[in-house]
């Protein structure tokens, strides 16, 4: 039995969470849960308009997969 042909694709790769996000939640989680709010809406519009697209998101992280590597790097540059 033959196996089926592996479709292969290139993509890029966007991970990013932010920097002392735990410590925040420590010091005051309602304000830190409502600013990740407000940036999550901004973060997300910039990966979308870098024509990327979000796969998972855990927390204050997020994963995001580009057709290339310049548009990845656009987005993380606009973030």
């Amino acid at each position: 039995m033959e196996a089926p042909p592996l479709e292969r694709k290139l993509a890029a790769i966007l991970a990013a969470d932010v920097e002392g996000y735990s410590r925040l939640m420590n010091v005051d989680e309602e304000q830190t849960l409502a600013t990740l709010t407000s940036h999550r809406s901004i973060v997300d519009a910039l990966i979308e308009k870098a024509h990327g697209q979000i796969f998972g998101t855990a927390g204050d992280s997020v994963l995001a997969e580009f057709p290339s590597i310049v548009h990845a790097f656009q987005s993380a540059v606009a973030i």
